[in-house]
């Protein structure tokens, strides 16, 4: 059997595996699924049913597998940097993904309406005479209609206190484990599973609140859009989040990780902590600005 030194030293590289074919298989049956059903085609329910039991099933199988190598003692000091830089990317596509979502609502605010409002006068008269700029906008030509904004003081930022909770509960977590306290670990982040889940529910109840009664929608011009797919974005983040968050909480109440090997559930720590950034960002310049 191989000493720890020697594991250590070697680079564990896995067998071939169909799992990233099937997985990025399942993505693509979903996304059509999702376009299927935004385009009113009616051709998008069943495609993305499949799609997402596709993903969940390809996740759980590659992901199973990959558990089973690290806590079999596959993976050395060369693999563990490998993750992290891996996970580092990951995230930085992420801060690139929300980065063009924020810049074309800034555009839209600072430069496309205010251009079309008069300050540039060429643009004004040229492209659409008459028009008057106004934030939050429903153009072009008050397109879904009038409609009011979610206040910022209210559900949003009760959202803003969970998940800065959150992010503090975590770290008391990740303190926890260190010091090797599994039951306080498995407390505080049980806790953090439960401020995101209750952030979900609320954002839930914004977005009834938002159609039902505000005629707040995608279609609700360049506003509703960019408020949608920036908090829906996010939305979908906090998910992944949540359930990535339970993941490690599982393996954790099976004595998985130890007080310095852990980088699994510090990736978690990596992702959560930016999705709390972004929201803090989007409550600034979405609700509050």
């Amino acid at each position: 059997m191989a000493t720890h030194a020697a594991i250590e030293d070697q680079y564990f590289v896995p067998a071939p595996s169909w799992w990233p074919f099937a997985l990025t298989a399942a993505l693509f049956v979903l996304v059509h699924g999702i376009v299927g059903y935004l385009n009113g085609t009616g051709f998008g329910t069943i495609p993305s049913i499949v799609g997402v039991i596709g993903v969940i099933t390809m996740v759980v199988v590659w992901f199973r597998g990959v558990i089973a190598e690290s806590e079999g003692g596959l993976y050395g000091a060369q693999v563990d940097r490998t993750y992290r830089w891996a996970m580092g990317w990951f995230i930085f596509s992420e801060v690139m993904f929300f980065a063009a979502f924020f810049g074309a609502l800034f555009y839209a605010r600072m430069y496309s309406l205010p251009w079309l409002g008069g300050d540039l006068p060429a643009t004004n008269e040229v492209l659409w005479s008459g028009f008057e700029f106004t934030w939050p906008s429903n153009g072009p030509a008050a397109l879904g209609g009038a409609f009011e904004t979610i206040p910022a003081w209210g559900i949003p930022f009760l959202n803003t206190c969970l998940l800065v909770a959150s992010g503090v509960t975590f770290e008391a977590a990740h303190h926890a484990l260190k010091e090797d306290k599994r039951g306080r670990t498995l407390a505080f982040m049980v806790a953090t599973i439960a401020l995101g889940a209750i952030f979900l529910f609320y954002q839930a109840e914004e977005y009834v609140e938002a159609y039902s009664h505000l005629n707040l929608t995608l279609g609700s011009g360049i506003y509703g859009s960019t408020f949608f797919m920036l908090t829906g974005f996010h939305g979908m983040h906090v998910t992944l989040g949540v359930i990535m968050l339970t993941v490690v909480t599982v393996r954790i109440a099976f004595g998985h990780f130890t007080t310095d090997r852990h980088f699994a559930f510090e990736a978690v720590g990596w992702y959560w902590h930016f999705v709390d950034v972004v929201w803090i960002g989007l409550f600034i310049f979405v609700y509050v600005v």
